[in-house]
């Protein structure tokens, strides 16, 4: 049982255009300073150039590679008699969606010399081919979780 009370997440309202949950999640994770017409002309355009002919097939293909970088463990540090051990325990669904759209936007924010919607669509078809650096780090979670399966036995 976690301590304090628990927490009432609010439900995220799809976004206007493409009337998705996970795109309005990545407009408010991309917004800077309360600029959020910014980020949605951001992200908007980034979901235009995927898909120019047909708005629905450009969210098939955000949530695809959203899927893809969805992380299904990860490590927690836990104390056990002094000692910390890193612990690889199963991520929930909205954690790992969350993860990966934060994953998505450091890729895109770290890579420089174009334009942030530009730098975005390339992650999103990185992503979604399984390559690219937020891809990369994905697989280091779970390199990491791998090599610490031997502690697996101190969840509780």
């Amino acid at each position: 049982m976690a301590r304090g009370k628990p927490i009432n997440k609010q439900p995220k309202e799809p976004d206007s255009k493409f009337k998705s949950r996970v795109v309005s999640k990545l407009i408010s994770m991309i917004m800077y300073d309360g600029k959020k017409s910014i980020a949605r002309r951001n992200v908007y355009s980034a979901l235009d150039v995927i898909g120019n002919e047909d708005p629905k097939e450009a969210r098939r293909y955000f949530e695809e590679a959203i899927k893809n970088l969805m992380p299904e463990l990860e490590v927690r540090s836990r104390r056990v008699g002094g000692a910390n051990y890193q612990i690889p325990i199963p991520v929930r669904h909205d954690r790992s969606e969350t993860l990966a759209l934060r994953w998505l936007i450091g890729a895109a924010r770290a890579s420089k010399g174009r334009p942030f919607a530009d730098r975005l669509t390339s992650e999103i078809k990185n992503a979604y081919n399984n390559e690219g650096s937020a891809i990369k780090k994905k697989l280091d979670t779970h390199r990491m979780a791998e090599a610490n399966k031997a502690f697996s036995h101190f969840k509780w």
